[in-house]
């Protein structure tokens, strides 16, 4: 069942979530999740990852990112739709 979080810039569908390139890039914004994630790339070109007060990554396809709680993180947008696999912790 794919569904669309209200205010939030992706759909879900179980444990994927797809980021429309579509989506303004002010709707990827800083925050925080209650668990630690590792976050997998299904696809997406030119996507990055940025972790507080460090640098912004580039995302790999197939590459795992883990994603500690309570630390503030973004994405920043790249060129195609980025499809994410995310295994909370």
């Amino acid at each position: 069942m794919e569904v669309t979080i209200s205010g939030k810039p992706y759909i879900e569908n179980g444990d994927v979530r797809t980021f429309s390139v579509e989506k303004a890039a002010e709707e990827f914004v800083w925050h925080r999740d209650k668990e630690n994630r590792i976050i997998t790339v299904i696809e997406g070109e030119a996507w990055q990852f940025q972790l507080h007060e460090k640098f912004p990554v580039l995302l790999e396809k197939g590459k795992e990112y883990n994603i500690p709680k309570l630390v503030h993180h973004r994405l920043i947008k790249g060129k195609t739709d980025l499809v994410l696999k995310i295994d909370k912790q």
